[in-house]
């Protein structure tokens, strides 16, 4: 049984806080969630505009880095890029956590029109929701 998960992703700007905050609006009352970067930006506004059309609300990210971390020990870890995978990897060498990687497409590199950009964020943030709710949704619980 899974009790918390941390999202780790480039810069916590995009990736990791999507599924942070998908997560946590279907299982945060049950698992703690947290998200990471290796480094820390500003939250992607594209990113909080497709959130906020299936009405989550992620205009308050505030970007943390793993160098900032107080407590490492998450049941789960969800790195979402490379380099980001490396480092949980490194994070984990002392813990029981277990580490998976997911790839997913960076829709920032999207180019073209404002639709076309964020068509390949809702493509992101569709694609995170079902690999969430495959990967948290425990027993026989139905998926919220």
């Amino acid at each position: 049984m899974i009790g918390s998960v941390l999202f780790a992703c480039s810069e916590n700007a995009l990736r990791s806080p999507m599924a942070e905050a998908i997560a946590k609006h279907h299982f945060g009352s049950r698992i703690y969630v947290d998200s990471v970067g290796v480094r820390e930006s500003e939250i992607d506004p594209f990113a909080v505009e497709v959130l906020a059309e299936i009405g989550i609300d992620a205009s308050r990210h505030v970007a943390k880095r793993m160098d900032d971390l107080l407590d490492t020990s998450f049941d789960l870890i969800v790195s979402l890029s490379p380099e980001a995978h490396h480092r949980s990897v490194e994070l984990t060498r002392s813990s029981a956590a277990e580490v998976e990687y997911w790839n997913t497409v960076d829709p920032s590199l999207v180019e073209g029109n404002r639709e076309t950009r964020l068509d390949a964020y809702r493509g992101l943030r569709d694609w995170l929701t079902a690999r969430i709710h495959e990967r948290l949704a425990q027993g026989d619980d139905p998926i919220p």
